[in-house]
């Protein structure tokens, strides 16, 4: 478990350097862009290039904010559910998530393999774009191994534990 738990972290960190790194990206290219357009210059796909970096920085995030529990959790009624229900409907709902999100990490994969063999370029810009769709993908496949984690925290933990 323990080498689990530090592959799960080191992948968390790089994302977010990844994500952070997208973002300061994304911040400058739509300043920019704003800015040239006072001038009448904007540039061109921007808003293509704005589209794979929002979608970088998001996806880099999924892990880290499940490990931090920066997410919204909405527990009206599983909060005066007895631990042992709380434990057992916490495990449940992993396995959901679990499945889910592997689910979404390998479909976004083999899409990002179909658009590298077939050599699909962006719409505007006509570069490559499959390199974003493999980070989405390993963001999603963080997320995975972070629910794996806290299903296997779920179980062994004795006092109430939140889903």
């Amino acid at each position: 478990m323990n080498v689990l738990e530090k592959l799960d972290l080191l992948l968390n960190r790089a994302l977010m350097i990844i994500g952070g790194v997208a973002l300061i990206a994304l911040m400058l290219l739509a300043t920019g862009n704003v800015m040239l357009r006072i001038f009448r210059l904007p540039f061109a796909g921007a808003y293509e290039i704005l589209s794979f970096l929002g979608a970088v920085v998001t996806a880099s995030a999924l892990g880290y904010t499940q490990r931090t529990r920066g997410h919204i959790v909405v527990d009206i009624l599983s909060e005066k559910y007895p631990a042992t229900v709380k434990r057992v409907v916490g495990a449940v709902s992993n396995l959901v998530i679990i499945a889910f999100f592997a689910i979404v990490t390998w479909q976004l994969f083999l899409w990002g393999m179909k658009i590298s063999e077939t050599g699909e370029l962006s719409e505007t810009l006509k570069i490559i774009y499959h390199p974003f769709i493999y980070i989405v993908s390993l963001g999603f496949g963080a997320l995975t191994l972070t629910c794996v984690l806290d299903f296997f925290e779920t179980l062994l933990k004795s006092e109430e534990v939140g889903p």
